[in-house]
């Protein structure tokens, strides 16, 4: 079977209801994100040692197609599969979990100083990106409120599962004198 179908050849596609609409379209903009977000969330495993964080974010990138089919139906009446309050629940869990595990820090930190640190900081900021584009869609079409809040928690996650994996723990100085650490 090919995965070409030659209908998207003139800048449109079509959403699981079988809507055409341009693949500019804040809609596609949202689905497409989360897209992205799954995707790097498992090139983010492949810097992982911890089989059970690796397992819990190959299912968060389960969900996020849960995520996708909301995103990408226009009509309500035809989604399948929703997000529920018990998913953000775990999400919140999870949160929880990880900051504890990463050792108490008050402040900003910079970002990356390991691999699967690195890799979660660059998801964390997808799904940040994909927050804003659904909250772009919402303005002009009904998303459901836990697909929102399922999203806003997610990113949170993520920057927990981030937190412990960092190897150090590099407090930002806002006030380094920059040029001098070029001399």
């Amino acid at each position: 079977m090919a995965i070409y179908t030659k209908t998207g050849d003139k800048g449109s596609t079509s959403l699981y209801d079988g809507v055409r609409v341009g693949k500019d379209d804040v809609r596609v903009e949202s689905y497409g994100t989360v897209d992205e977000l799954g995707a790097y969330l498992g090139l983010a495993t492949n810097f992982m040692d911890d089989e059970e964080m690796i397992r819990e974010i190959r299912a968060i990138q389960n969900q996020l197609f849960v995520v996708n089919e909301n995103l990408a139906t226009q009509d309500p009446e035809k989604v399948l599969h929703h997000i529920k309050e018990e998913d953000i629940q775990i999400l919140e869990m999870l949160v929880d979990k990880y900051m504890v595990k990463s050792a108490a820090f008050d402040g900003f930190v910079l970002n990356g100083t390991s691999k699967a640190a690195a890799a979660l900081q660059v998801a964390r900021t997808i799904c940040r990106r994909a927050e804003r584009r659904i909250v772009a869609l919402d303005r002009v079409a009904d998303v459901d409120p836990l697909v929102k809040q399922f999203v806003n928690r997610l990113a949170d996650t993520i920057y927990a599962y981030a937190r412990a994996c960092e190897k150090e723990k590099i407090k930002v100085d806002f006030d380094q004198e920059f040029t001098a650490q070029f001399k």
